[in-house]
């Protein structure tokens, strides 16, 4: 089951949350050997996606950016989003989940 955090962005602004993902035993997750990838979505059956630039390391960390620009074309409100990495012999786990939540830019 996949770890829930939730991340509140701003519209036009860049974009940036590290957190550390353990295993039940509360073990960092060595995540070198990983490709990972993250996506949010208006819901979860929307067509359009905005993806995530992740970078994992090998203690568990894992941080999720967005440019300026990027966050710039987001419609202000809640999304959802996931992250998923994928092992040397294809096995795709999601490993972390939750609501994204977009809040307005007043400067242009």
């Amino acid at each position: 089951m996949a770890t829930k955090v939730n991340l509140i962005m701003d519209q036009a602004a860049t974009f940036s949350s590290s957190f550390t993902v353990l295993d039940i035993l509360g073990n960092s997750i060595d995540f070198s050997t990983y490709t990972a990838s993250s996506q949010m979505r208006k819901t979860y059956m929307s067509v359009n996606s905005y993806s995530f630039s992740v970078v994992a390391n090998s203690t568990g960390g894992i941080t999720l950016s967005m440019t300026a620009a990027n966050t710039s074309s987001l419609t202000p409100g809640r999304y959802v989003y996931d992250l998923i990495i994928e092992d040397t012999s294809n096995t795709i786990t999601r490993v972390v989940e939750g609501i994204a939540t977009v809040l307005p830019s007043v400067t242009r």
